[in-house]
């Protein structure tokens, strides 16, 4: 007989033997694990390490059955490698861009949409939402049933794409459970897949996020963290800068524009974070430790700092970029 009994907040081995082992509970009658437990009550966060092997084990599982899949991305923080993740999955596929809440109102979804068709990586829709707003999450849920295969559809998804933000979401919209996931703005908050019976005709199986270990959240602080992570609408702050003038976003990146006419910068980031403008680059050393970038900007680009948000260059020019060596950054076409 089998008396596994699995967190009902992160989905890990319930165990009341090692305080010091994940999946630790003072009683096997508690649901969820003491870690969950401090994170839901306490707001405190305990480090867990998930490599990514684990994580493609289970894509290649879930590629073994014909289930309908559900990919969660953050549209503040689109996936570089989207086209990776649907490569390793040849599953019916929707595409699901959250938290647009974050996003100027300005911003029109069809736009969003667009965008991500024009990549040409097949999904069988495209759909934008906002778990914490509740938007589009009926519509959301009448194309799952119009695409279901089986009972079980699984979601997917980087850490903090708002996966268990959008389940909970489900949960409580659609079902009398009542179970909840834990939610965290840090990475590796879900540890294992869990099962969530929303109603007779609907499973969806949570996975643990693919762990992008290039975003700037695995290299700052806790606090830090809370702070990059927008609660509420972003107010896009745009400067004009001319040849070798400065942004410097709170002590993590510097951008020196280095050559090209006067440009505009637009930077869709958390409220939260401090920018300051540097008049003259030459006159200032500050970050310039750090591992330095440069990139030849063309038109209409974003500059994209994985974790963190983008910034919309109008113009061509050359950018100079310090920042630590482990943070991904790149750019791409102007999202907006």
């Amino acid at each position: 007989m089998n008396n596994e009994k699995r967190c009902m907040g992160c989905g890990i081995l319930l165990q009341d033997q090692n305080v010091l082992q994940e999946g630790y509970t003072a009683s096997l009658e508690n649901d969820i694990c003491q870690r969950c437990f401090r994170m839901k009550n306490y707001g405190e966060y305990q480090i867990v390490t998930k490599n990514n092997e684990e994580y493609l084990n289970i894509l290649k599982e879930i590629s073994q059955t014909k289930d309908l899949v559900l990919y969660i991305t953050d549209l503040l923080n689109l996936d570089k490698n989207i086209d990776e993740i649907r490569s390793l999955i040849p599953n019916k596929m929707i595409l699901v861009l959250n938290k647009k809440d974050v996003l100027p109102k300005s911003v029109k979804e069809e736009k969003l949409i667009h965008y991500l068709e024009s990549r040409n990586i097949h999904f069988e829709e495209v759909i934008v939402v906002s778990a914490s707003k509740n938007y589009n999450i009926d519509y959301l849920l009448k194309r799952i049933k119009y695409f279901q295969t089986s009972k079980n559809v699984y979601v997917v998804g980087h850490t903090n794409a708002g996966k268990s933000s959008l389940i909970n979401k489900l949960i409580k919209n659609y079902s009398d459970k009542e179970q909840e996931l834990t939610m965290s703005p840090l990475p590796s908050t879900t540890l294992n897949t869990i099962e969530i019976e929303i109603n007779d005709y609907l499973k969806i199986i949570d996975t643990p996020g693919l762990v992008d270990k290039g975003s700037i959240l695995n290299y700052v602080s806790e606090d830090m963290v809370k702070k990059i992570s927008p609660k509420k609408e972003i107010k896009p702050r745009t400067y004009q800068l001319r040849k070798n003038q400065s942004l410097i976003i709170e002590d993590f990146i510097r951008i020196d524009y280095v050559e090209g006419e006067k440009n505009s910068f637009t930077l869709y980031i958390s409220n939260d974070l401090k920018v300051r403008r540097l008049l003259n680059l030459f006159n200032n050393e500050e970050l310039k430790d750090k591992n330095k970038i440069t990139y030849e900007m063309k038109y209409d680009e974003d500059f994209v700092v994985s974790g963190l948000g983008f910034i919309k260059i109008v113009d061509k020019g050359t950018i100079d970029v310090y920042i630590d060596k482990d943070i991904d950054t790149f750019t791409r076409r102007s999202l907006i």
